[in-house]
């Protein structure tokens, strides 16, 4: 071995060592000779000293290079629906149905019966006209891919009617007017941004007319002095000029959400009952499925939308639909739907059950912070989703832990530092910085445990 302030080995003599070598059975040839060439390097320009500082530098690197890069964490920001970090939880149905799928063949695109070759969305077409009333059915990889794929598909070249209140812009920069230009449509805007009337829609209608569309705001509202156009009354006018409806319910819901005391949501089946030609929704929002972009309504409307060529390019894998397969079962059982839909029974949780959440781990957090925080309990206001229903809030409760710092500059400091280390966790955690406080909302937060065992691995 060679001594502190030496010249470092030379590479081969170190691919020799013990230690080394049991690096390369537990990690393969190529990626420790990178590691070593690099720790050397490390080695020449001062920053080691000695054989047993390469030795762990190396460990250390593979360890860190060889870390998954998506690893699971707690949300605890308050947003239950959090689109930076993975939106909707998955119920152990579909996590099994995945796997099962996952570590072999499948009859993705078989037909078991006779042999011959099938369509992928069978697997969920029939579950999907099911719950929602919709003759047919299709399935790409998300929202906005339905719709980019539902106006490529029926309006390509020609004109689309569009309210101007309706004009939406979400997460992403997702544009409705720059996704129509990239579909191949021309946009015909009607209407004030606050106010549009039946008779707009109708003299906005002509020849080159392929599609009237409506868009849930579902991430801003118009209130005071405004009017808009529900399905019903759009419907009537499609069929009077014999042009198709599409609606973009954004989040959309199969069940009725105001019956479980959440804020209300379109419902898809009841959309469709208004004389909706085709409606789009997510998989992964209020759903509780995987990420997906589910496009229902007329046969006819979604044989086209299937034989556009984009719909290859945006089709779901065989996990997303093993996936979204199985979560669309447990809607066939309204009695246990919501315990067994995560995303449902999360929402659902009373204040006070996440209130007691949070007393039970008050002294172990206060224990980790230090005594430069001060740590209680407080009521605050969970949000249903970034990207679903961000107005709508719940009343919920938080761990808020405030630096004990008179200065304000160092709290802010303090506050900041505390929230790296959370997120340095062997399983990270998200809070979110408000009000001076660093809130930990516990809605999301099922098993306390969880989180006490993640403080305890950083003791």
């Amino acid at each position: 071995m060679s001594a502190a302030g030496m010249r470092p080995p030379a590479v081969d003599r170190v691919l020799a060592w013990p230690l080394v070598q049991q690096l390369v059975a537990d990690h393969g040839r190529t990626l420790v000779l990178d590691a070593v060439r690099a720790g050397l390097q490390h080695w020449r320009e001062g920053l080691l000293g000695d054989d047993q500082a390469l030795v762990h530098w190396l460990q250390q690197h593979l360890h860190r290079l060889l870390a998954p890069s998506m690893r699971p964490l707690l949300n605890l920001t308050g947003t239950v629906l959090h689109t930076n970090l993975g939106r909707a939880p998955l119920p152990p149905e579909a996590v099994a149905a995945m796997n099962a799928v996952a570590l072999g063949a499948s009859n993705l695109e078989f037909d078991l019966a006779t042999g011959q070759r099938g369509d992928r969305d069978e697997h969920v077409e029939q579950w999907i006209c099911r719950l929602t009333g919709a003759e047919a059915a299709t399935v790409v990889n998300n929202n906005a891919a339905a719709v980019l794929l539902v106006l490529n598909a029926l309006a390509n070249r020609r004109e689309v009617v569009v309210s101007r209140g309706e004009l939406i812009e979400i997460g992403g920069s997702f544009r409705l007017p720059d996704i129509m230009a990239r579909a191949g449509c021309k946009l015909r805007e009607v209407g004030a941004t606050n106010r549009t009337h039946p008779r707009d829609y109708s003299e906005a209608i002509g020849p080159r007319t392929a599609l009237l569309l409506k868009a849930h705001t579902s991430n801003y509202r118009i209130e005071g002095f405004s009017t808009a156009l529900d399905e019903s009354q759009l419907a009537g006018i499609a069929r009077e000029h014999s042009v198709p409806l599409a609606v973009d319910l954004g989040s959309g819901s199969l069940i009725d959400l105001q019956a479980l005391g959440l804020p209300a949501e379109p419902v898809v089946a009841q959309v469709l009952a208004q004389g909706v030609d085709v409606v789009t929704f997510s998989g992964d929002k209020l759903l509780g499925g995987p990420q997906a972009g589910i496009i229902a309504g007329r046969a006819d409307l979604i044989a086209r939308i299937r034989k556009s060529p984009l719909k290859r390019a945006l089709r779901c894998d065989k996990m997303t639909l093993a996936a979204l397969e199985a979560v669309l079962r447990l809607y066939a059982d309204p009695d246990t739907l919501v315990q067994r839909v995560p995303t449902l029974r999360l929402l659902t949780r009373t204040a006070e059950a996440i209130n007691q959440t949070c007393q039970s781990l008050l002294p172990a957090v206060q224990r980790w912070a230090g005594d430069g925080f001060v740590v209680d309990v407080c009521a605050v206001s969970s949000q249903i989703g970034s990207g679903s229903l961000p107005l709508d809030v719940l009343p919920s409760a938080a761990l808020r832990l405030r630096s004990a710092s008179g200065n304000r500059r160092e709290r802010s400091r303090a506050l900041r530092q505390l929230a790296e280390r959370l997120r340095r966790l062997p399983q990270p955690v998200i809070g979110r910085i408000a009000d001076d406080s660093l809130l930990l909302d516990c809605r999301c937060l099922e098993q306390p445990q969880v989180l006490l065992s993640a403080l305890e691995s950083a003791a």
